[in-house]
């Protein structure tokens, strides 16, 4: 088998969830799953998985070979979808989930002019306060920040975007501006109770440095807008999204602290469940949107 098919095998084996599974999936016995993985960890000199009969977990290893592995994959797949859809014209149904701030702000706007060009296409937008699991929900494309929660979903990145901790220049002046990150401990900091992360726990890195940092303020939100609100207002330190900000932050509404420290990436991401028999629409919503964002990102174009 050449390297290309050992990476579907891979793919296809996480995916399954079990090397019974897919030994079913494929018509084929268990026995020669596991030679077939045995062999492929023996090409590669590192064990990918710790499997039982019934599960399997994967190893540091297994996860970059996944993770890289699956990009490849994708960007083969992607240019042969290119070439042989390429006269299919996008129609039907199409179904994507958002979060409430960015979707109204962004997405929006965006649909209209996909409409616009797309006349066969039905678009369902359905906002939400957090990124949902597509499949289980029946969309076709959701919008995501920062990194994965899953390898196994199928992402592409459609904008660039970075987090920022700010404050307003009332704020500053009354309070001072942090010289370290451990400084945001002695500072009112407005926390966003978002997803699933450590409330109130902040993540910043300089080059091979990293400091986490557990702040503290008087007010919190599971609303994004309503901190960015606060902030202006000069009730603390804010870490937000630079689509959100950048305006504020053009205007001298808002300034950004710790300039030299980076936070954890907020890359915008159109992701969806599965890569195979990708349909025109689908395809069409991502590039139209990798191409809107182009002209429409401020926040990542320069200033002058």
């Amino acid at each position: 088998m050449d390297r290309l098919s050992d990476l579907e095998f891979f793919v296809q084996l996480v995916r399954q969830g079990s090397l019974a599974a897919l030994a079913r999936e494929l018509g084929v016995t268990p026995p020669a799953i596991t030679a077939r993985l045995a062999q492929l960890e023996k090409r590669l000199g590192v064990r990918l998985l710790n499997r039982t009969t019934r599960r399997i977990s994967v190893t540091h290893e297994g996860e970059m070979y996944l993770a890289t592995g699956g990009r490849l994959l994708a960007e083969l797949q992607e240019l042969e979808q290119a070439i042989s859809s390429s006269k299919a014209v996008p129609k039907g149904l199409l179904r994507v989930n958002a979060t409430f701030g960015f979707g109204r702000r962004h997405i929006a706007p965006a649909v209209v002019e996909f409409a616009r060009r797309y006349p066969e296409v039905e678009v369902q937008l359905e906002l939400t306060d957090r990124s949902v699991n597509l499949a289980d929900e029946a969309y076709d494309i959701g919008i995501w920040f920062g990194t994965m929660p899953d390898s196994r979903m199928v992402a592409r990145r459609i904008v660039r975007n970075r987090r920022l901790l700010c404050a307003s220049p009332e704020y500053l002046a009354r309070h001072g501006v942090p010289a370290t990150p451990r400084d945001l401990q002695t500072h009112r900091c407005i926390v966003l109770r978002e997803n699933d992360a450590a409330f109130g726990t902040w993540h910043l890195t300089r080059g091979s440095k990293q400091e986490t940092v557990k702040v503290r303020g008087t007010m919190s939100t599971n609303d994004g807008e309503t901190g960015v609100v606060w902030a202006l207002a000069g009730f603390g330190i804010l870490m937000r999204s630079e689509w959100d900000i950048h305006a504020d932050i053009a205007a001298g509404r808002l300034v950004p602290v710790l300039k030299e420290w980076a936070l954890p990436s907020g890359d915008i991401f159109a992701v969806y469940p599965e890569r195979a028999n990708l349909s025109a629409k689908v395809s069409a919503f991502i590039d139209f949107l990798v191409e809107w964002f182009k002209r429409d990102a401020a926040w990542t174009h320069p200033q002058g």
